[in-house]
């Protein structure tokens, strides 16, 4: 087995990935197709060529046109199952996947049925690839108190699988203070806390999110690295890093795969995973993320599996879960060593 090889076989956590992110654009053209949707897409080559993002606000702005073309709640069924296939070849073993209903009610879909469709297709990738998944609910960021809180009643009558909140989306108009009260009531509600920060805001909007949200873990957390003090937080509290080098790539968070921060946070021992965020919009996946970051910053095999076990530790499941995903995780990790070149 060569180093390549050894990469892709490593076990792995996906923490940080979005269900329509992932909508591949085979499924798109056939979802166009089958609904008789009025598009510009023609072929396959048409949406690969529109998922080509120049910065951050043209990628928000195609993620917007892409939820306009999900007409029915069943197709997300086959959106997250595709998304978790593709997640087997990685041998990725646990998922925390995001979702986003405020953009598809406002398309007239019903939360329930769109929620029953991704646990029917979480299901199905149980039984076929052995992939345990949750779902993380985020409530975006530009949503209204009472939108939010909606969102929240919604999950009170429909929890099955839904372990964390989030919010996503434009970071530098909607900063998370004003969420303040709707996570303290998710809190209550029992779900874990997490929220996208410092991706395309500066290390303010993380410190406010630590601060005002509470939150247990920072989705990107990419502009840390312009605070010492934040780092030491970072550390000292051991709140877990959500990191994408890809996504950050390209939406301009950063120039160049070797800028990005996640080498200096994990030599400074803060608590760091790997994630692929919008993988079929920004071309990658969990393999490509590891060989990535081993090829330009260096990161050695032991030192992607400390990171596969970094999302082990801060996954939102329970101790008896942990303790086996960490033993069957270091058994495939061992076999792996063994057979490396």
């Amino acid at each position: 087995m060569n180093t390549l090889d050894a990469i892709k076989a490593l076990p792995k956590v996906e923490l940080h990935v979005h269900t329509l992110g992932s909508l591949q654009p085979s499924r798109l053209l056939s979802i166009i197709r089958e609904e008789g949707i009025n598009s510009s897409y023609r072929t396959i080559e048409d949406i690969v060529q529109r998922f080509q993002f120049t910065d951050f606000t043209h990628f928000i702005e195609v993620y917007a046109e892409i939820v306009g073309y999900i007409s029915d709640e069943k197709h997300f069924e086959h959106i997250i199952f595709d998304m978790l296939k593709k997640c087997s070849e990685c041998n990725t073993h646990y998922v925390e996947a995001s979702f986003s209903p405020r953009d598809h009610l406002q398309h007239n879909l019903e939360f329930s049925r769109m929620v029953d469709a991704i646990n029917k297709g979480i299901d199905r990738s149980r039984e076929m690839f052995g992939i345990e998944t949750n779902i993380r609910i985020d409530l975006v960021r530009n949503s209204t108190q009472d939108e939010a809180n909606e969102i929240l009643d919604y999950i009170a009558k429909n929890p099955h699988n839904i372990v964390s909140i989030d919010i996503g989306g434009d970071e530098d108009k909607f900063p998370p203070k004003p969420f303040a009260e709707i996570y303290e009531r998710a809190n209550e509600m029992g779900l874990h806390l997490v929220a996208h920060a410092g991706e395309a805001s500066g290390p303010q909007s993380i410190w406010d999110a630590i601060q005002f949200l509470k939150v247990e873990r920072i989705g990107h957390g990419v502009t840390a690295q312009e605070d010492p003090k934040l780092i030491t937080f970072l550390k000292e509290k051991q709140i877990g890093i959500e990191m994408s080098p890809i996504s950050n790539l390209r939406t301009g968070v950063v120039k160049s795969i070797q800028d990005h921060p996640i080498r200096e946070f994990y030599d400074k021992g803060l608590l760091v995973t790997v994630n692929s965020d919008d993988p079929s919009l920004f071309h990658t996946d969990l393999n490509n993320e590891f060989i990535q970051i081993h090829e330009h910053l260096g990161f050695s095999i032991p030192e992607l599996f400390h990171l596969s076990m970094n999302g082990i530790r801060t996954a939102f499941i329970d101790e008896v879960s942990k303790t086996y995903l960490i033993e069957s995780f270091t058994t495939e990790y061992r076999q792996i060593m063994d057979q490396l070149e």
